[in-house]
């Protein structure tokens, strides 16, 4: 698939989007199953071709020029032109979608997401499944990049363009501390002040969400640990290191904890949280909207079945959306 000096082709524009997208030709190989000089010999090519070097190499990581940047938006706009012409072209001759890649944030990954796919093969049986699990800006990254068709994670502003969504559940962000270390009949913050917090990692968005918002109340906490794991944290939490802010489903990831940790809501403003499902107008039909319709009536079953004696904040924090695109 090597094109040759001089002439613009559709891989050496993915090629640079991934690279773009990563920042390594390593990774952006790795990405695409390439080898790593196949990259770099496609990005020369390119570069040769629009008489343009698009990429610092010497940097680490790999940056853009102001050419790449510039060229970068249309590249991005030609992969999403040729997508919706192999999609409008598969449509004309009528064969069922043979290939789903799905990226899905982690908090879905032990109980939700197994029970998804297997409601959604039922569903498209002659689709292949390409699961992706990771934080919500990587996936959206992703979906940006092409490299994901659908991906179900938290809402970060506005939704581009091309986009479509379908509103999953909104969620309510909860306090947890060792099961007797706070007395309820006294001032919550006050004793949460006197304690470490753990909190969630500010590389994801959703500790950068967690630590705006605690800008926002002007509250400087003591936090010795910033860790990028719901188990990790909340095991800390029960060994007495400190106390943690985290949402509802990050909680019920970690049931067998939960009977030795008590949670409150929010001793301040509450802060919420958007779990939407994202993919490209056009590109799947009705897909992206079943696969949500089977995604909420999931969550529903599961937060059904939940005892609220067991988990009283439950119903309270957590709202599975309604049907319908956003």
């Amino acid at each position: 698939m090597t094109g040759s000096p001089g002439r613009i082709t559709l891989w050496g524009i993915e090629v640079f989007v991934a690279t773009a997208h990563e920042r390594s030709i390593t990774a952006a190989a790795r990405r695409l199953g390439a080898s790593p000089s196949a990259v770099s010999q496609q990005l020369t090519n390119l570069e040769t071709a629009l008489e343009a070097e698009l990429l610092d190499r010497s940097a680490r990581p790999m940056t853009l020029t102001r050419a790449g940047e510039a060229f970068r938006r249309r590249a991005e706009s030609i992969l999403n032109e040729a997508a919706q012409a192999r999609a409008e072209l598969a449509l004309a001759d009528g064969p069922a979608l043979t290939r789903l890649r799905l990226g899905v944030i982690e908090d879905f990954e032990a109980d939700v997401t197994p029970r998804l796919l297997s409601r959604m093969a039922g569903l498209l049986t002659d689709c292949r499944f390409l699961l992706e699990t990771g934080a919500s800006h990587s996936l959206h990254d992703q979906l940006d990049a092409q490299a994901l068709d659908i991906v179900v994670a938290a809402e970060m502003g506005e939704a581009p363009a091309w986009a479509e969504t379908h509103p999953i559940l909104t969620e309510g962000f909860v306090v947890a501390t060792r099961r007797g270390t706070v007395d309820p009949a006294r001032d919550l913050l006050a004793q949460l002040k006197t304690m470490p917090m753990i909190q969630y990692t500010t590389r994801h968005y959703m500790g950068r969400l967690i630590a705006t918002h605690l800008a926002q109340q002007n509250l400087k906490l003591d936090h010795r640990f910033e860790l990028d794991s719901y188990h990790a944290i909340l095991a800390m939490v029960h060994g007495g290191a400190g106390w943690t802010i985290l949402p509802p489903l990050a909680l019920l990831r970690a049931r067998p904890l939960l009977n030795r940790l008590d949670t409150y809501a929010l001793p301040f403003p509450p802060l919420t949280r958007r779990i939407t499902l994202t993919a490209r107008k056009g590109l799947l039909e009705d897909v992206p909207a079943r696969l949500a319709a089977e995604l909420r009536g999931l969550l529903q079953e599961i937060t059904t079945a939940v005892d609220t004696d067991d988990y009283p904040w439950l119903p309270s924090t957590v709202q599975i959306a309604e049907g319908g695109a956003a």
